[in-house]
């Protein structure tokens, strides 16, 4: 009997691949186009609490501030209920139920919710990320080609994909982690073929060149950190164990904080956005590194060193407020929040170290780098974005051996816990609301990913 002839691919279907990029070059250019858009609306909006400190003072200054977040809070999830209730919180899991066929992108009604709800959002102080929602920006984008075109599912897929990558490396000025993304997180969705991977590093790149061209050099994290000897390795791996704990917490943390926001909702529908808001809005006048996305102000953490105790504190505070704010249903994302809370984490650690071998204290900046990736791999379980996506944002190429033993530690540690991906988590609980079954997985063998 003759082998069964493989399924054609597009790159061989009578140069079908052409016009495969030629969209996907639409999904790149448009995505860094309207996500750069995106940002720069937020880092101007950003200003808008040091203008009120400007004019207000006291208890008028909080009580402003926090009436300020509250409104940004309510409309955008106002929005979100009353357009486009997918568009809610990162729309990652989103994505990935829509490349597995379980989900539909809306696009025409969830890119303007995401755009508008997420300046409102965002810009209001909520511990949220701009990633999310360029992310799901960039497969709204694709969604619309796929209607257009009647894409197969194939095609639909790899396309959605290009997307998100493409949303990716616009939030961070990060072309091989969007890749990475697409290869790492949605390994069970995305269609692996000569085809549709081309498209994905296609549109991530063109994404990138629009970030840089409208936008400048995007998200600055560039930070300089001393290279760490081999003999620290091991406190490094301690880092990661440590780390992959708190991305379990954090996990359920999330989790937690939405069964809550949704059972207070049933009764009062805004009370629980509006409490956080007000919440938000008044440590943003008395603490403002305890609220926003964080990722601005990791370069000066790492440059002042606030002390053991005080970033202790900051880590707790931040834990709570990343739970809260993503669990009102805004739109925003969680991965610049985990960037900033991990950083407080590794320079905490890095005090403790210093306390017991004063001569570490040179390495608190590796420390924070390292955790940034090791908190991101124990809460997203993806490991090599973890890694790439921190080098990218930091530049601190010198610390990459640290940096990829934080990230396998917390990995490993994360997973013996029991901890679930939160995308995985998220996407089930989506697919419970709206009355479908979570797919089943199994469990891995030992030696599987």
């Amino acid at each position: 009997m003759d082998d069964p002839v493989p399924p054609q691919s597009t790159a061989d279907a009578g140069g079908a691949l052409f016009p495969y990029l030629v969209l996907a070059t639409i999904v790149g250019v448009a995505t860094g186009t309207i996500g750069s858009l995106f940002h720069l609306a937020l880092n101007t909006l950003q200003q808008w609490p040091k203008l009120l400190g400007w004019q207000l003072e006291g208890p008028l200054l909080v009580l402003t501030a926090a009436l300020i977040t509250m409104i940004a809070t309510v409309t955008a999830v106002a929005l979100v209920r009353h357009v486009a209730p997918e568009a809610g919180g990162s729309g990652v899991q989103e994505v990935e139920g829509a490349m597995a066929g379980l989900r539909h992108v809306h696009g025409a009604r969830v890119l303007p919710v995401k755009f508008f709800g997420g300046i409102a959002a965002i810009g209001g102080g909520l511990v949220l990320g701009r990633e999310g929602p360029t992310i799901h920006i960039g497969a709204s984008v694709a969604s619309m080609l796929i209607k257009r075109f009647r894409l197969g599912a194939t095609a639909r897929s790899g396309l959605l994909a290009s997307g998100a990558a493409a949303g990716l490396a616009c939030a961070f000025n990060a072309p091989v982690a969007g890749v990475l993304f697409v290869i790492e997180e949605t390994r069970r969705q995305f269609p692996y073929r000569f085809d549709t991977y081309m498209a994905v590093i296609l549109a991530s790149l063109l994404a990138t060149v629009m970030t840089q061209w409208i936008g400048g050099r995007g998200p600055d994290l560039s930070m300089s950190a001393a290279e760490m000897p081999l003999s620290s390795l091991p406190l490094f791996v301690l880092l990661g164990c440590l780390l992959g704990g708190i991305g379990v917490l954090l996990n359920a943390g999330i989790l937690r904080g939405l069964a809550l926001a949704g059972a207070v909702g049933k009764r009062v529908p805004y009370l629980y956005p509006a409490a956080v808001g007000l919440a938000v809005g008044a440590l943003l006048a008395l603490l403002p590194d305890a609220v926003t996305g964080g990722e601005g102000l990791i370069p000066g953490w790492v440059r002042a060193n606030p002390g053991t105790s005080a970033l202790l504190m900051l880590s707790a505070i931040r834990f709570c407020t990343t739970i809260a704010s993503y669990s009102v249903g805004a739109p925003g994302g969680i991965f610049a929040p985990i960037l900033s809370l991990a950083a407080c984490v590794g320079l905490a650690f890095a005090g403790v170290v210093h306390m017991i071998v004063p001569a570490g204290a040179a390495g608190s900046g590796a420390f924070a780098i390292a955790a940034m990736g090791g908190l991101f791999t124990a809460s997203v379980r993806s490991p090599m974005v973890g890694v790439v996506l921190t080098l990218e944002l930091t530049g601190a190429y010198a610390v990459t051996l640290p940096l990829v033993a934080t990230c396998l530690a917390a990995s490993l540690v994360a997973r013996a816990l029991g901890g679930s991906p939160i995308y995985e988590q998220l996407l089930d609980r989506t697919l419970r609301l709206a009355g479908a079954t979570p797919p089943r997985r199994a469990q891995p063998p030992p030696g599987a990913l």
